[in-house]
């Protein structure tokens, strides 16, 4: 065998090698929560109240309300009373929910704004202590209206609502608003909801 090939063919066994322990150790870069093995014996889960760290009063137990809801809904798994009875313990920290102009007419009057939800959130067994999932810095948007010229009454948003055509006329802008960002608030706290039972039941 010639030097040439020789050290060809040590250079593959090398790379083969390599390969091998990477595919062995997930090259370290696996996220906890992306195992679905690790899932193999939660059957009970417990949702915290959230950390609110927003100027929205109340919030945390909305959240957590929506959580337990949409889990007892579901039915996948079932919700423990306490801590110490679940096999996994949901939390998370809400850390904003803003609103900003998202779009105005040709005087600069408001007609649309946009709340911002940002949340950590985090799912940990109890025993033995280790995190199966974390999603931090977690966003969602949500447009709402900021005067009677941007509602679309036929929209699927807006008749879903708590408001109708009747009230939208009889409201001023600013109570149109009010109303609307407390809508607003309500979807993202439903959406969030579904879409993290979503995630972690595709993980299960």
């Amino acid at each position: 065998m010639d030097q040439r090939r020789y050290h060809g063919l040590k250079r593959l066994m090398v790379l083969v090698l390599i390969y091998g322990l990477f595919a062995a150790s997930g090259c370290g870069y696996q996220f906890t929560g992306e195992s679905a093995l690790l899932f193999k014996n939660v059957r009970t889960i417990y949702v915290e109240p959230f950390v609110n760290r927003s100027r929205e009063v109340g919030i945390e137990q909305e959240m957590a309300s929506a959580l337990r809801s949409e889990f007892y809904r579901r039915g996948h798994v079932q919700l423990a009373e306490r801590a110490d009875q679940a096999d996994a313990i949901l939390s998370g920290v809400i850390r904003n929910l803003d609103s900003r102009v998202a779009s105005v007419n040709r005087s600069d009057e408001v007609l649309q704004y946009e709340a911002v939800l940002t949340l950590d959130v985090t799912l940990r067994r109890r025993e033995p202590d280790e995190i199966i999932y974390r999603g931090d810095g977690t966003r969602l948007t949500q447009l709402y209206s900021g005067s009677r010229a941007a509602v679309v009454t036929t929209s699927a948003e807006f008749q879903t609502g708590t408001l109708n055509a009747a009230d939208v006329r009889n409201l001023t802008d600013i109570q149109l608003t009010e109303t609307q960002k407390a809508d607003a608030r309500s979807r993202l706290i439903s959406s969030f909801a579904r879409e993290l039972h979503q995630k972690l039941m595709e993980m299960f």
